[in-house]
């Protein structure tokens, strides 16, 4: 399941954002990664404890916790707090697949990996290359965002940022442990939630859309695990 969740950021807050990071104290990304993954890892990245990450990381989360769009497609029970990269100069990450299971810094707090999120905070037009690139079932997703977009997949996915080739990519990624571990499951409750929507948007008053609400709540009631 790949969503894209729309203007988390405005393209102003995105702008302000990339001028901070701009003048940040950026590191080799190879560091934070696994022996395996360290290999074909070519970027840059904040320290987690970095004051700018957490500033930034702070409004993020705030944003995303009140949009609807992102709780109905990750039904979030936990969030790893953002981190930040910078891919410049060639920078790219090759095929890897993102650890199963994050600390939180500073707690002894473990976040099981259910699904991965990037927010493109450089617009388009900005570098060239840099594509997010998700590897699907039957073909390869590329994504590459608007400034303020952001895009959910599975953290089980392989996955690997294109080249950047002109210009700079920044970009803010975390993962979410979901209330509903398992991605079929997820999918299925999302696109019960968008007919649900769709229905009561056309029919308010249509019969079915309790019946189809009270459905979902059963459902998630049934496979939900806090």
């Amino acid at each position: 399941m790949i969503v894209v969740i729309p203007d988390v950021l405005s393209v102003a807050e995105a702008r302000r954002c990339v001028e901070k990071l701009e003048k940040a104290d950026w590191r080799e990304g190879r560091y934070t990664a696994g022996p395996l993954a360290a290999r074909v890892k070519d970027n840059l990245q904040l320290a987690d404890d970095d004051p700018l990450a957490t500033e930034i990381g702070v409004l993020l989360l705030e944003r995303l916790a009140v949009m609807s769009r992102f709780v109905a497609a990750a039904l979030p029970l936990k969030v790893v707090p953002p981190r930040f990269n910078l891919y410049a100069s060639d920078a790219s990450y090759g095929d890897h697949i993102d650890s199963a299971v994050f600390g939180v810094p500073d707690t002894s707090i473990r976040i099981r990996a259910d699904m991965s999120a990037t927010l493109f905070l450089s617009d388009p037009d900005e570098y060239d290359g840099g594509e997010l690139t998700v590897m699907g079932e039957f073909a390869p997703h590329q994504v590459k965002l608007p400034a303020g977009h952001m895009v959910l997949y599975s953290s089980g996915a392989v996955h690997h940022v294109e080249p950047v080739t002109r210009g700079a990519r920044f970009a803010a990624f975390f993962w979410i442990q979901s209330l509903v571990r398992e991605n079929d499951r997820r999918s299925m409750l999302l696109e019960l939630d968008d007919t649900i929507q769709a229905l009561a948007a056309d029919t308010p008053d249509n019969p079915a859309v309790a019946r189809l609400t009270g459905l979902y709540h059963n459902l998630l009631r049934d496979w939900a695990v806090t």
